[in-house]
């Protein structure tokens, strides 16, 4: 028996903190089992007061103090959608990967954005009427070589009801050597290649649904890197590279103040439904959020179909990189991307992060559809972030399947359970014809 007991504790001591930390106590709760200090911050209120001018948002202004109703928090969550909510530049390294290992898309590019204010998405919602242009966007891709030179810009739009168009979209490719307009695309179609859709990636409008507080949890990690990557090459906002073992790499970046004592994030849990009269069969009706309790930053989602099966999952790792905007100012360091019905996953490592302030003449030379043609590369940051073999990308999400099981229902095909098993027991991801073998 001592024999024994010393074995059980040799297993406990190897696993890491996190492991054991997630083993070792249930770490969610649901409103019901919320104590009266827990939901001291929280309003379980439904119906609130509206907005004058916008009767779709609530009547407390932006960024709203707590308690906070789920509305609100589904409000400041559209803080945070994949690109910065200020002007910038960054570098955007990233890859997308198949079930069976493929490196489908492997690039690198140059992020530049130019919102039209200071103040984030409070200038969108109060500064900004329906059918205005409230930021701009450009992408200029560096790598591999037969992209070099693609280009993306990007307007978007504030939204309601009267007016639905959210982006202008125009590409530039040098081998055809023109400019060219792309339609208005679907708001559930997902990118060449990618895992994700457009709303995805450029955000959704929180008025567009509702919202319900389903409880708390806390989370340990959200990306999970493999064995065989231990470390992590990033550029500082001064252009230095800097080598950062992926144990140091925590969910809100090393200088997050919310921390509790053994490394986790205190997060709400929230649950937003489509509002069919905004979204009529919009794709993902159901989306579960969950927000650290500091920022309200989106750490995960999970999106759920019409039959309320799981098909998608992104996780995402932050920093901290406008503190003009205090708890506001979190940006998105790495992010993945994984779409459950097909088993392809998408990264992305926002490096290199620079504040940049663009003059109006900027504006008007830069990020304008002439621009691209020429071919100038104003941006100047550059990422080493980028994973060279399939053994090197990040692990497909943890499901925490004994979480809310009565909020979410994971039904995995045989042969994606078979992948996911393999890999847990690997540390590194597994693919279709390696469990054949197997």
């Amino acid at each position: 028996m001592v024999q024994l007991a010393m074995i059980v504790l040799l297993m406990v001591w190897s696993e890491s903190p996190v492991a054991w930390a997630q083993k070792s106590a249930k770490t969610w709760k649901t409103v019901a089992e919320l104590s009266a200090k827990e939901k001291e911050r929280i309003d379980l209120a439904t119906d609130t007061p509206r907005d004058a001018t916008f009767p779709y948002l609530p009547a407390e202004r932006y960024p709203f103090t707590p308690p906070y109703t789920a509305e609100e928090m589904g409000f400041r969550s559209m803080e945070f959608p994949h690109q910065p909510r200020w002007s910038c530049v960054y570098a955007d390294a990233g890859a997308t990967i198949d079930q069976w290992g493929h490196l489908i898309v492997q690039s690198k590019a140059v992020g530049l954005v130019a919102y039209n204010g200071t103040q984030g998405l409070a200038e969108e919602l109060y500064a900004t009427t329906p059918g205005q242009p409230f930021v701009s966007s450009l992408s200029q891709d560096t790598a591999p070589a037969e992209k070099y030179g693609n280009q993306s810009l990007f307007s978007r739009y504030r939204t309601d009801k009267t007016f639905t168009k959210k982006i202008d979209m125009y590409v530039y490719t040098p081998g055809l050597r023109r400019v060219r307009r792309q339609p208005q695309p679907r708001r559930g179609d997902r990118f060449p290649n990618q895992a994700f859709t457009f709303d995805d990636t450029f955000g959704r409008d929180a008025w567009e649904w509702s919202w319900r507080i389903v409880g708390t949890d806390v989370l340990y990690e959200t990306l999970r890197f493999p064995k065989a990557r231990p470390s992590l090459t990033l550029t500082d906002a001064s252009g230095k590279l800097h080598d950062v073992s992926a144990s140091e790499i925590k969910p809100m970046g090393k200088d997050y103040p919310a921390y509790l004592p053994d490394g986790g994030v205190p997060c709400y849990v929230v649950e937003a439904k489509v509002r069919d009269e905004w979204l009529p069969g919009y794709y993902t009706p159901r989306i579960l959020y969950w927000l650290d309790q500091h920022a309200l930053y989106p750490l995960r989602i999970e999106e759920y179909d019409h039959d309320g099966k799981l098909i998608f999952i992104e996780t995402r790792v932050a920093e901290h990189r406008n503190p003009a905007l205090k708890e506001r100012g979190y940006g998105m360091q790495l992010d993945l991307y994984w779409d459950a019905t097909t088993d392809l996953m998408t990264y992305s490592t926002h490096d290199g992060h620079q504040l940049r302030e663009w003059t109006e003449e900027d504006k008007k030379s830069y990020f304008n559809p002439d621009f691209l043609r020429r071919v100038w590369f104003i941006g100047g940051v550059k990422s080493q972030a980028e994973i060279h073999t399939p053994e090197e990308f990040f692990l497909r999400p943890a499901l925490f399947e004994d979480k809310f099981p009565n909020e979410r229902n994971i039904s995995l095909p045989p042969d994606l359970r078979a992948r996911i098993d393999a890999q847990e027991k690997a540390g590194q991801l597994v693919f279709t014809e390696e469990v054949a073998k197997r």
